[in-house]
């Protein structure tokens, strides 16, 4: 005898998940953690209650997930531009550059949600995740230092560690700065200027000319 196939439980879902975590992340730009309501999320993500809490959970949890999304997806552009295959000099400015095109890009609110949002939330694991983040961004520059200093780049008493934070500071500032309406054009002049002032030595020094 032939048994039927089991039929799948519930109804199919009737959006797509990664565009709902999208829009989400737009809801929590527009009006912040602590404006936004549940309602603003039904409406703003195009799903119902009862979808939203069962594969979201509440307005916390998904607030969290949006965070790991979001700084996923940034990170991993960022990293690419500080790992190109260019020079110390050529990475460094591509990555602060990066900073500047992703908080000025037209048609998306400016500035981060990782700095220009989240900060804001008070909340133990929030801040946990942001300065976890912070660190893994410094770790990453860093190890860009390090890889320079045995390339011959730099000098091998050049401070990589704290340089490396003075790096995820300039970006942070000018997305701050794009957040509040400086101009592309000047941000990007400002970035370029500040990785000459990152490869300075400790004795003064310039980096050397490529």
């Amino acid at each position: 005898m032939v048994q039927n196939a089991a039929k799948p439980r519930g109804r199919p879902r009737s959006f797509d998940e990664t565009d709902a975590l999208e829009r989400a992340t737009q809801v929590y730009w527009s009006k912040g953690y602590d404006g936004v309501t549940i309602d603003d999320l039904v409406a703003g993500m195009g799903v119902g209650r009862p979808s939203l809490y069962a594969i979201f959970g509440d307005k916390r949890t998904l607030f969290l997930r949006v965070l790991k999304d979001y700084a996923e997806k940034k990170g991993a552009r960022a990293a690419k531009a500080l790992l190109s295959p260019h020079t110390l000099r050529d990475s460094l400015a591509g990555f602060l550059k990066h900073a500047v095109e992703t908080a000025t890009e037209r048609g998306r609110a400016r500035g981060c949600l990782l700095v220009c949002v989240a900060p804001l939330v008070e909340d133990p694991e929030v801040r946990r995740f942001l300065q976890n983040a912070a660190a893994g961004g410094a770790a990453l520059v860093e190890g860009r230092f390090r890889d320079a200093i045995s390339a011959g780049e730099i000098p091998s008493d050049f401070p990589a560690a704290v340089r490396a934070r003075q790096l995820i500071d300039f970006a942070r500032a000018l997305t701050m700065r794009a957040q509040i309406g400086a101009p592309r054009k000047t941000l990007l002049k400002d970035a370029a200027e500040a990785v000459d002032l990152v490869l300075l030595s400790r004795r003064g020094n310039a980096e050397p000319e490529r």
